[in-house]
């Protein structure tokens, strides 16, 4: 079919060409009788398209106009922006000019005006490709002989009518599944029928299993992949055992949080003679039991990451492997892929090895109680832990040394807390906080780092297929807006199209530690760099400092891990010599699996950001006017947003600032009272009273009470 259509659009385009009817184009084109009617088709769907167009007297001609094909992102405003692949920034696209296309839609574009002086470039939204979605959750508001449902994804831009014949088994207030049966046209809402209901909003859980719905995430493994997982057993298999390195004798530690169930890597770090550092890193050989083209590897494609949404984790593989045998237990034998790594004192890696092999994790170990140990201030951990006390010591030793080169190098140590988000036995919200952490954090943090960039420089050097974790430079227009807010705080970042250095944006951060501006600072920075991903050429990554990197070290919990791991497996089985069949066939798969896992991975943040914002919004729902002192974290066209010591980021809106008429200067990101002339500064400190807040429309709403 796309041969015939480019054999079409190229006689179209012959500058001899005059508009024909589809019988004169048939017949010069020599088209048998039997293969017209295809050729009718292949007319109607070119013009479809948008690559030709037929004039009054029904004759065909090329579309001079060049459409483009994207991805539309719909604001609660009704306006919008496509992202097209070959254009670096999105196209604006009016509320009029939408075509009422739906959040997430694949729509063809005409450009109607180029980007200029920073602006966006603007479309109109000429023809919609393929709906998104055809199922939606939402909120089941009932009449009498009718109902609407108001779907959770504000951004989907339309309430859901639904007759009654359509309602199921729906009462007012469930949350439901809905089948879009009509998409919107014109002035009408969309249509639907109700074919799941989850709940009552108010009921425990269905807060969080209407995110799961909301995005078809596959909670449950079907039976078939459960049983494949059983069939791994919980012992490793002994046969195996004379092919690995056994360093069962070894002592080595996992350090992880006092939650966690999936256990995938371990370490361990010894003084060398010549005074260098031994790091060894033993990852969980999950390759081992997931094969290739397994019904386990072809569901963890699918699912591309473990999603963790607060009480519950929708994992990558069945808890029977990642809580199983694939997990490093303390005392049990298990299979690993290990990465030796010998480290100079300025933090070099001087030499390295990697092998198979069996070990045996001598103790489990949390970073609380590492944390303890190093700061030598519980007895009752360092006395159960005396006899390993000298191994922590050296741990953060190296740790501290790694870190060191790494700052030199321009690493960005953004400082960013996260939130802890505290639930009671039912999933309720009860408490929420920065989650705490030390510099045993830091020590596996480092370690990690050093396995992953070893690793990926030693099969970038092999021309081995491989999928590299790339994080690239980022745009010097978004720096230079950037160096607008930095400004106002007393900060710059130097970058010129000669050169843009992650050292630059290292000073600042370094510059903040410590300061009132310092979270504000690092979440400006955080929005000028590029999101990483997954690609399968090696392009560097920027606020790690690194030439070489790629994630190595999660295979329990990432596909991009567990692809490398093979390819690794591979490698070491064949002593390096691998034939060019499997370099030919793994090269292609390297790309197909970087691009799902990239677009996995952006389901999963979205969804992991949403459930926070959902328990956030419920925590301050109990809180309506009471006061907190925060810091002003971003300033737009329609509001001030606001940051509270626990992580909660509420919306001061215009009409919430006072009677007085607030002029907002774009360039600045500033606000000015037009009387009063009191600025509003991102980084300024301000007392706020919590005026709405709900878990509903996942958002909290703050007043000012004074700067």
């Amino acid at each position: 079919m796309e041969k015939k259509e480019k054999l079409i659009l190229e006689f179209m385009k012959d500058e001899n060409y005059v508009p024909m009817k589809a019988k004169e184009i048939a017949s010069l084109l020599m088209v048998p009788k039997k293969e017209y009617p295809e050729f009718l088709e292949i007319l109607n769907n070119l013009e479809e398209n948008f690559k030709i167009e037929k004039n009054r007297k029904n004759k065909y001609k090329v579309i001079s106009q060049e459409y483009k094909e994207g991805t539309y992102r719909k604001n609660q405003k009704g306006f919008g922006f496509v992202k097209i692949e070959e254009r670096e920034n999105e196209i604006y696209i009016s509320k009029e000019d939408s075509l009422n296309a739906l959040n997430g839609d694949k729509v063809l574009i005409e450009i109607i005006k180029e980007e200029q002086q920073g602006k966006k470039a603007e479309g109109k939204i000429v023809k919609i490709i393929k709906h998104e979605k055809d199922t939606i959750v939402g909120i089941f508001q009932k009449s009498k002989n009718f109902a609407f449902v108001v779907p959770d994804d504000k951004s989907f831009g339309t309430d859901i009518f639904i007759s009654k014949k359509n309602f199921g088994k729906a009462r007012n207030n469930h949350k439901v599944v809905v089948k879009i049966v009509k998409y919107p046209e014109k002035n009408k809402k969309a249509e639907g029928k109700v074919i799941e209901v989850i709940g009552n909003v108010n009921e425990a859980g269905v807060d969080m299993l209407s995110l799961i719905k909301e995005y078809n995430l596959p909670y449950r493994f079907p039976e078939n992949v459960v049983e494949e997982a059983k069939r791994a057993g919980n012992k490793v298999d002994k046969k195996d055992i004379p092919h690995r390195k056994d360093i069962r004798d070894d002592i080595i530690f996992t350090i992880d949080g006092e939650d966690a169930k999936d256990l995938d890597d371990a370490v361990a770090v010894k003084k060398l003679e010549n005074g260098n550092y031994k790091l060894d890193v033993h990852i969980a050989d999950v390759s081992y039991y997931v094969k290739e083209d397994s019904l386990l590897d072809r569901e963890a494609y699918i699912r591309g990451t473990s999603i963790y949404m607060l009480g519950r984790v929708i994992p990558m593989l069945p808890r029977e492997l990642s809580n199983g045998i694939c997990s490093l237990n303390a005392n049990e034998d298990r299979f690993a892929l290990s990465c030796s790594m010998e480290i100079n004192k300025a933090g070099q890696v001087v030499s390295s090895d990697i092998y198979k092999s069996i070990i045996r994790v001598t103790e489990r170990m949390s970073y609380k109680d590492v944390q303890k140990i190093l700061d030598k201030s519980d007895k009752k951990v360092l006395d159960r832990y005396k006899q390993y006390i000298h191994h922590f010591e050296l741990m953060e030793e190296l740790a501290l040394i790694l870190k060191t080169r790494r700052m030199s190098q321009g690493y960005l140590n953004l400082d960013i807390p996260e939130s802890k988000i505290e639930l009671d036995i039912d999933g309720f919200v009860t408490d929420v906080h920065k989650y705490e952490t030390s510099f045993a954090n830091e020590i596996i943090e480092q370690f990690m780092l050093s396995a992953n960039e070893t690793i990926a420089e030693k099969f970038y050097w092999l021309e081995a297929p491989f999928i590299y974790r790339v994080h690239e430079n980022p745009d010097l227009e978004k720096i230079q807006e950037l160096n607008k807010f930095l400004f106002n705080l007393g900060y710059k970042i130097k970058a010129s199209k000669d050169g843009i250095y992650s050292k630059e944006f290292s000073k600042v951060i370094e510059e903040v530690k410590g300061k009132d501006e310092e979270k504000v600072v690092s979440n400006l920075i955080l929005r000028t760099m590029k999101v990483a991903r997954y690609e399968a050429e090696n392009k560097g990554h920027f606020g790690i400092a690194s030439k070489y990197y790629c994630h190595f070290t999660s295979p329990i919990r990432r596909y991009p891990d567990l692809f490398i791991h093979r390819v690794i497996s591979k490698y070491l089985e064949d002593g390096y010599n691998v034939n060019d069949k499997f370099k030919a066939k793994y090269f292609k798969l390297a790309e197909k699996r970087a691009e799902n896992s990239s677009e996995r991975e952006k389901v999963a943040t979205k969804v992991e950001r949403e459930a926070e914002d959902i328990k956030k919004a419920e925590f301050m729902e109990k809180k309506i006017g009471e006061e907190y002192e925060g810091i002003i974290s971003s300033i737009t066209q329609f509001g001030i947003f606001a940051e509270l010591e626990n992580t909660v980021e509420g919306l001061i809106r215009f009409e919430n600032l006072g009677n007085e008429y607030f002029i907002y200067d774009e360039n600045r990101k500033t606000l000015i009272g037009e009387k009063s002339k009191i600025t509003y500064n991102i980084g300024d400190k301000v007392k706020i009273r919590v005026i709405h807040a709900s878990k509903l429309l996942r958002q909290v709403d703050f007043e000012i009470i004074e700067k």
